[in-house]
């Protein structure tokens, strides 16, 4: 990493990355038929539309789930069919289609979308009841499958879909797209579009081929959609361009606070609102429950943070006194400062429900799997996952788990989130920051380009923030200097200091003035 990067260096790493990335194009994506059961699915669900038969829609609380509802109801509408949508609130119902849940429904059709494969329990009492059950979902497949009528996912085995890391959205997408071609039905689905692209980046999908191409085309739908719910996240935060960054720190908090800290049907309504009056109302009150979370989220990181044992390779903690609804957010603030797997639980008595995040090198549902049998249930993917146990078995699966690690076998770095190399602070300028730009959308497994500058002056430190949590450095010299914003802890660095970093390049525009600043990922 001696030599330092040109502009042209940069463009040649960034183009390597996409060069053998499949479905580049709309045009090029996979059809819906190459979905295992999908034709099954769509076969039952017409006819239970020609039979006026009920459908039944069960979502999931996060952005995920909620759009993957937004988009079933949408489509529907458009069809001229009202459904019944339920999602299960987590303080009430727990997660996903549950026996709690079928005590709302009492006849039709069930789907699911964005949760239902690990719903064993709840698709027996589905067969006892005589009630098909169609399960969308896009979670790792356990051990045992349930026992539904058909089950569109393509994780689950013989399942021919040429791209499997993709979100619940794009399934629920997936099968309008098939009801609309069996029906012979005129519609746009590049309608439906702005809130797909909120889902996959909301929900940390792999930003290359499907996913990227989806994103690209749903970033330019955001910036033109009439959708009043869109209309209203645009004006209120002055979105001319939309773009993944947006999604993933100013739209999809809002969305996802609903369901961690009152009901996820708040965030419904506010997609589906009606006119931009009653979208504004929904935002005011996301905007205020956000504002809510922030401040639980820091007292419990903080909490959190004094009972880590930094000597274990996996992260633990626990307590009685935290919101179940904020423990995932914190598990990912965990895995990111202590760079270990990270699990957080909220005790309720006798039980105890935890959020956990990984970092790319463990697969968190491999690791979880080898404690199951101390578990009530488990469910999730690679680097994200959610269980629950009793109480009295959390130190057992304390000391299980930490030492199951060891023996896991680690998934290959992903390299893409590593520094590119070297760059010189006097070099960035408007055109590197243009040709990263034109790179979009970028996200896991295809990060935005991570920046090293070594033996960089430090001029000036300033706290930011309501709580002092921010820190901004002023860094370089008296002739070229440069801003870094730094959102995670930052302490032991003082003025004149010289200091090595990771960053990446901001822009930053205000009363007309551009002005180019670093975002700090770690000092060296």
């Amino acid at each position: 990493m001696n030599k330092e990067l040109t502009i042209s260096d940069i463009d040649k790493i960034l183009s390597s990355r996409i060069q053998d990335d499949a479905f580049k194009t709309l045009k090029s994506i996979p059809t819906p038929n190459k979905f295992k059961d999908m034709s099954k699915a769509t076969n039952r669900i017409i006819q239970a539309i020609e039979n006026d038969e009920v459908i039944n829609l069960v979502g999931d609380y996060d952005v995920d789930g909620v759009t993957s509802t937004s988009i079933m109801v949408t489509f529907f509408s458009a069809l001229g069919i009202e459904i019944n949508h339920i999602i299960p609130n987590r303080f009430e119902h727990g997660y996903g289609l549950s026996p709690i849940i079928l005590e709302q429904i009492y006849d039709g059709i069930i789907i699911t979308v964005d949760n239902g494969i690990s719903a064993v329990e709840a698709a027996n009492i589905c067969k006892q009841r005589g009630l098909d059950l169609i399960i969308t979902d896009h979670h790792t497949v356990g051990d045992i499958l349930p026992n539904a009528f058909a089950i569109v996912n393509p994780k689950q085995e013989n399942c021919p879909f040429p791209f499997k890391e993709i979100c619940g959205a794009q399934i629920a997408w997936y099968l309008c797209a098939s009801i609309k071609k069996a029906l012979n039905f005129e519609y746009n689905l590049m309608e439906l579009f702005d809130l797909l692209s909120l889902a996959i980046v909301a929900d940390i999908m792999p930003m290359v081929s499907l996913n990227k191409t989806m994103v690209k085309a749903g970033l330019k739908a955001l910036a033109s959609s009439t959708r009043p719910a869109i209309v209203a996240l645009r004006q209120r935060y002055n979105l001319v361009d939309v773009t993944e960054e947006d999604i993933g720190f100013k739209i999809a908090p809002l969305i996802n606070c609903a369901g961690r800290m009152a009901d996820p049907s708040i965030a419904l309504e506010f997609l589906l609102s009606y006119d931009e009056f009653e979208a504004n109302m929904q935002l005011d009150y996301l905007i205020e429950l956000n504002e809510s979370r922030k401040e639980d989220q820091l007292k419990m990181f903080n909490e959190a943070k004094g009972q880590v044992d930094t000597s274990l390779p996996v992260v633990v903690v626990a307590s009685e006194n935290w919101n179940e609804g904020i423990v995932g957010i914190v598990a990912s603030k965990l895995c990111e400062k202590y760079k270990k797997p990270s699990i957080v639980f909220s005790i309720n008595n006798d039980v105890a429900k935890a959020s956990c995040r990984s970092t790319s090198s463990v697969n968190l549902y491999e690791l979880i799997k080898t404690c199951s049998s101390l578990l009530n249930g488990f469910g999730g993917h690679k680097q994200a996952a959610g269980l629950s146990i009793q109480t009295n078995k959390l130190e057992e699966f304390t000391r299980q788990i930490n030492k199951n690690i060891t023996v896991l076998p680690k998934l290959a770095e992903d390299k893409s989130t590593h520094s590119l190399g070297l760059f010189n602070i006097s070099n960035v300028s408007s055109s590197v920051y243009e040709l990263i730009e034109s790179y979009r959308p970028f996200g896991i497994t295809n990060p935005y380009p991570i920046l090293t500058f070594l033996d960089v002056e430090v001029l000036n430190i300033i706290k930011m923030g309501k709580n002092k949590e921010f820190t901004k450095l002023t860094v370089g010299d008296t002739f070229q200097s440069i801003e870094v914003v730094i959102f995670v802890d930052f302490e032991g660095v003082e003025i004149e200091d010289k200091i090595s970093f990771n960053a990446t390049i901001s822009k930053n525009e205000f009363r007309g003035e551009i002005k180019f600043n670093l975002m700090f990922k770690e000092l060296l």
